[in-house]
This record gives C-alpha cells, structure tokens and sequence, in this order.
C-alpha cells in the first residue's frame, strides 16, 4: 500500500473502504476497497475529508477483481445469458429467455480447482426463468495475474459452451394412457391430469391423446399413428411395472423404437423408460406419478424437451441424490433429488 494525494492518485485502486458520515442520517462507505479513483471522484473525495489515501499499485501482469471478474463472465457466457455489472467484485450470470440451464460440469470444476478464480453456479440441468441468475463469479483476492486469467480462458474455450440456457424446444406432445382399468371405466383417468399439467407448466402442448388397454399391438399402432400426426415427444403413461399385464414396454420395442434404458437407480421413477423412434423421443412413465409429487419423470423430461438425447450412461450418475426425501411439503426443483 502506498499513501498518495488525491490529485496523484487518479487511475489507482483503493485498499480500503473510505467511510462517509452524514450527520443524523447516512454512514456507510462512500468508496469501496479496490475503487478505482477517478477525476470525478475528488470533490467528494475532499468534502469526507479525505486529502490523502492509501492505494493498491498494481503491476502490468495484475488485473483488478472488477476486471477479473468481467472477463470470466464473458470467456464462460453461452447462448441466451447476460452478466451483471460488478458489484463487491462480483459478477453474475442471467438467463435472457427461458430454458434448460446446461453446465460442462467436468470444465467448472477444472476452473475452480485453479485457486483464486471462482464460479458458483445452480445445478446443470435446472429449468429458469428469464432473469434467473444461474451463476456467479469473482476472485478471492483484490487482483489476480494475466497468468491466471488466461488459464481459465484456455479451458473456458476449449469447453465451449461452458454455461449456457438450451431452449425448450420440442413442444408438440403425445400422451397414451395404457390400462384395462381406465380403458374399459372401472377407474378414472388419473394420469391424463397430472402429465398435461407437467407438461404444459414447461410451455407444451397435448396434441394427441388416447387411452388404450394393456394390448401391445394396440400401443404400438398409437405410437405410430401419433408419431404420424406430429407428436415430437410421446408419453406412455403406466404398464411399466413386471406384472403380466404391464405390456407398455413390449409395445413400445415394437414399434421399432431403440430403448436406451429401462429403469433408473431413483427413487421414486425406477421403472421410467427411455426410447427413440426415428426423431420421436418416446418416455415410459411408471405409475409413481400419479401419487408421488416429485418423480423422475419431472427431472428427465426438461431435458428431454431441450432436444438432448438420454443415456444409459450419464442416467446412471442420478443414483447419488436420486431418493427423494418424501417432505410433507415438496419443494422440488428446490431439493437435492435427482441433481
């Protein structure tokens, strides 16, 4: 630190906050550590009393945290995001419309695992809003080097798009409701309900429904005529269970659709389904829906919408966090399930 007249100290950083004292009303920093001063600055500079300061030199290698903090947003912005002004050194990360959050975890945390540089972010694969604020980034100290900043850009680069919002954009839907129950009105249809108002919470539309008994010829035939009238996504809900007469599956394969996986490692929506007939993602939606508010089902069709395919694979990974804690009051997507 270095004590300089305020006339000299035009372009330094402040080491500390300069307090302002208003008597009967305001006391509070009227220039934060790290300010850089500026020629506007000095009459108010002068009227808190402050003629002399103490400031931060900074070398030609050294980038202010304000600095730092703008160009980490910037190297890892993807589409549909905005960042912040700085503020307290830190800069946040908005989305610009809605969507599917999509975070390269494995890139986030090689940046993080540099030392000094951050970023905070929400959960990959959260649905946002426009305006949402889905990541945050700062240093830990008042300035860090050109060395380090370029490291994080080297990586933020070669793992594009870091962070980015994917639009949801398959918005045409098919829901089959399968069962002899429902089919032949021995019970109500629960599923038809609770699916179209999951579905049309993410901004879809129902453009074909039927409810058809446990018969795997008639599923099949369904599936392809709603694949032929335009159904981007196709829901088949219940008959996912061993029971014998739980034929959903079976009408699904053949169909000729190529099932990815059959069951997950969640609690609740182990027997969830995933398949794809040609373009059409077909989902087999276990019967859990109809009393759990939270299932699979929620976490995996957003992604889905999004245009991303599912894997065996990366499915596998929502086995850590994938038991619901059944609270009296479900305040998912606010809850560690399936993240």
């Amino acid at each position: 630190m270095k004590k300089v007249r305020i006339e000299d100290a035009i372009g330094m950083a402040l080491a500390h906050d300069l307090t302002k004292v208003v008597p009967g009303g305001f006391k509070g920093a009227a220039f934060k550590r790290g300010h850089i001063i500026t020629k506007d600055d000095i009459p108010e500079l002068l009227s808190i009393g402050k003629e002399h300061i103490f400031v931060m030199e900074l070398a030609a290698n050294q980038i202010h945290e304000e600095e730092a903090a703008i160009r980490i947003a910037k190297a890892i912005m993807g589409q549909n995001l905005t960042n912040s002004a700085p503020s307290e050194g830190r800069v946040n990360l908005k989305a610009t419309s809605p969507g599917l959050l999509k975070i390269n975890v494995p890139a986030l945390d090689e940046i993080n695992l540099l030392g000094d540089l951050i970023i905070a972010t929400l959960h990959n694969n959260t649905v946002v809003k426009t305006g949402t604020t889905v990541a945050g980034t700062r240093i830990i100290q008042l300035y860090t080097t050109e060395e380090k900043l370029a490291q994080l850009e080297q990586i933020a680069k070669k793992n594009q798009p870091l962070i980015t919002i994917a639009p949801l954009k398959l918005k045409k839907i098919g829901m089959i409701v399968t069962g002899n129950e429902v089919f032949k009105g021995r019970i109500k249809d629960g599923f038809s309900p609770i699916v179209r108002k999951k579905v049309e919470a993410l901004g879809c539309t129902v453009n074909n429904q039927a409810i058809v008994p446990d018969d795997a010829e008639v599923i099949t035939r369904t599936i392809l005529d709603f694949k032929a009238k335009g159904s981007e996504v196709i829901l088949c809900c219940s008959g996912m269970s061993v029971d014998p007469d739980d034929v959903t599956p079976l009408g699904i394969r053949n169909s000729g659709a190529k099932v990815a996986f059959y069951g997950l490692p969640v609690l609740a929506g182990a027997m969830f389904l995933y398949a794809k007939l040609d373009d059409v993602h077909i989902l087999g939606v276990p019967a859990c829906v109809l009393h759990a508010p939270t299932t699979a089902f929620d976490a995996l069709l957003p992604v889905v919408l999004s245009g991303e395919e599912l894997t065996f694979a990366e499915t596998r990974k929502l086995g850590h966090g994938g038991l619901c804690l059944k609270c009296e009051e479900c305040r998912y997507p606010v809850c560690p399930y399936c993240k």
